[in-house]
């Protein structure tokens, strides 16, 4: 299946992060008839439509309420991405995030497979806990994954009811890494260290980056696996096109880098000498802190992605010099 520009798309927390990106990439590819659905509420998510072609605008509670009761009205879709969650790692309101990550999925789900609609949605790396059993996507047994906040578990809840239910091959769900870029400065917390250091270096002339709480890890050297949102959403839609492609998918970089090392990228995409200072982990997420994540993308080539991915500089530069110098979102760059 391609993506044309008669295709209809229906793209679920499009005015968020990685949904405004997967929308410019569509633009970028002639897609604009695109119905996007989000819930704007206080912040200024909204800025990243602004540059942005799409046919019409649905609030996400509407669109609950269409699906729930009269489905037929919202006409049929040849893809959903399904990108609309709360993605706080700190959300405490357990019966909001079952409502939001959990009920909402399955029921767009349900709605997509009865009218053959092609679904794909965001799981979450959050999924695999601490590693301990390591962050394999062909993992047989989902049900030994233990998260370690409750977004994760909202998250592996559903991974675990569409494999329950048959459901999971035939749709494609993605275990997102670090994913960091244009569009998220309205994540506050949940920003990336990229756009909080970017902040911090021009306010104060330096980092500051969590201690170690760990005696196997030097302050700095927990390793994350980074992936720019450019290659996050390369990979999204090569799965949305590639209907053999089913299941669960890691979406990484394939790479861990440590913290040290992506706050140096900063400070070379600024011209700036290195100045990191480390500070000690608030308490309330030392047993909920993962020390290390990469993904393993070999499933993800295994089903023909053959691009080359940004280097970690490289994504750090045109992050920085494209859209943090001169507040820039997707779209702007003309």
């Amino acid at each position: 299946m391609s993506l044309t520009p008669e295709s209809r798309i229906l793209v679920t927390g499009g005015a968020g992060f990685i949904g405004s990106a997967l929308i410019w990439e569509l633009n970028r590819r002639g897609c604009e008839n695109i119905i996007v659905s989000d819930r704007l509420c206080t912040d200024e998510k909204w800025k990243n439509l602004v540059p942005l072609h799409f046919h019409d605008y649905v609030d996400g509670g509407d669109l609950e309420k269409h699906i729930r009761t009269a489905p037929e009205s919202l006409g049929h879709f040849d893809v959903i991405l399904h990108l609309g969650a709360c993605s706080a790692t700190t959300e405490k309101d357990a019966d909001y995030l079952m409502r939001n990550n959990y009920e909402l999925t399955k029921i767009l789900c349900q709605w997509a497979l009865a009218n053959g609609t092609r679904f794909v949605y965001a799981s979450s790396a959050a999924t695999y806990g601490d590693g301990a059993l390591g962050m394999d996507d062909q993992l047989a047994d989902l049900h030994s994954l233990r998260p370690l906040n409750m977004y994760g578990y909202s998250k592996h809840l559903f991974d675990l009811h569409a494999k329950r239910t048959g459901m999971l091959s035939k749709i494609v769900g993605m275990k997102y890494f670090n994913v960091y870029g244009p569009n998220e400065d309205h994540k506050a917390d949940m920003r990336s260290v990229v756009h909080k250091a970017y902040g911090q270096i021009l306010d104060k002339g330096k980092v500051q980056l969590f201690k170690s709480h760990r005696p196997d890890y030097k302050d700095g050297e927990q390793m994350r696996d980074f992936l720019y949102v450019k290659d996050a959403i390369q990979m999204t839609l090569h799965l949305a096109e590639n209907t053999q492609a089913n299941g669960l998918f890691n979406l990484g970089s394939g790479q861990a880098h440590t913290w040290v090392q992506l706050a140096q990228a900063i400070f070379a995409a600024l011209g700036k000498e290195p100045n990191i200072e480390f500070v000690d982990m608030p308490e309330h997420l030392q047993s909920k802190y993962q020390y290390y994540t990469c993904a393993d993308i070999t499933k993800l080539r295994t089903f023909g992605y053959t691009q080359e991915l940004f280097t970690l500089n490289e994504a750090v530069r045109d992050y920085v010099q494209g859209y943090l110098t001169g507040d820039k979102r997707l779209g702007d760059e003309k």
